[in-house]
């Protein structure tokens, strides 16, 4: 027998949450590794049925769990475009580092870098969302953004908006885009040859003045 409940309290970096059935009742557990023939990532909100289990402590959980597909308005509407903007923004930064780079405004290691460690990242966040969602060691979040900050975050915003991960949390998404300002001011001061140098010795010339 299956019953029909709603998801609630989803958290999609860890994978888990509970359903609460439509009928009344405890609510069951629920982990991303029950749903069965899974098109998509869970939302709180989601109609599921599932037949009920329980654990070795007891406790109630959800197993070959199902969609539910409904008409309503929210089921139906399309996939945010944040993640084609992103995919755009990234796609055009590393493309315009590729012509300064053709045009000899940088260092050709600059796009390699951005490039290889973009690359190193994606595959680091993905198997951190892995490891989230099956209770293994995690990436710490000060190694995500020090090679975000070493020419990764291209690679590191791509995987974020595709694995739907570390996206939720405020203070590593600010820090997240601080690196991503910072990178993009030094590009801009690099490709133009601003003379950061002497900008700070002539500060540093007036204060002391």
């Amino acid at each position: 027998m299956r019953d029909q409940g709603r998801l609630t309290d989803w958290n999609d970096d860890k994978g888990f949450g509970f359903v609460t059935p439509d009928k009344g009742g405890l609510r069951a557990f629920v982990h991303i590794r029950a749903f069965s023939y899974r098109r998509r990532r869970p939302r709180n909100g989601d109609v599921i049925t599932y037949q009920l289990a329980w654990d070795k402590q007891g406790r109630p959980r959800a197993e070959n769990v199902l969609f539910r597909e409904t008409k309503s308005v929210r089921d139906t509407a399309p996939a945010p475009s944040s993640g084609v903007a992103t995919y755009t923004f990234c796609t055009l930064f590393l493309v315009g580092v590729v012509m300064l780079a053709a045009l000899g405004k940088v260092p050709w290691v600059v796009p390699l870098i951005y490039v290889v460690v973009s690359l190193l990242l994606f595959c680091i966040y993905a198997f951190d969302k892995s490891a989230a969602m099956n209770n293994r060691r995690r990436t710490k979040e000060n190694t995500l953004q020090a090679m975000a900050m070493c020419g990764g975050w291209p690679g590191a915003l791509v995987a974020q908006r595709m694995f739907h991960h570390k996206t939720k949390k405020a203070s590593f998404q600010s820090l997240f885009w601080g690196i991503v300002v910072i990178h993009l001011i030094g590009l801009a001061m690099l490709a133009t040859n601003f003379p950061l140098v002497s900008v700070l010795t002539n500060s540093h010339d007036f204060f002391a003045s």
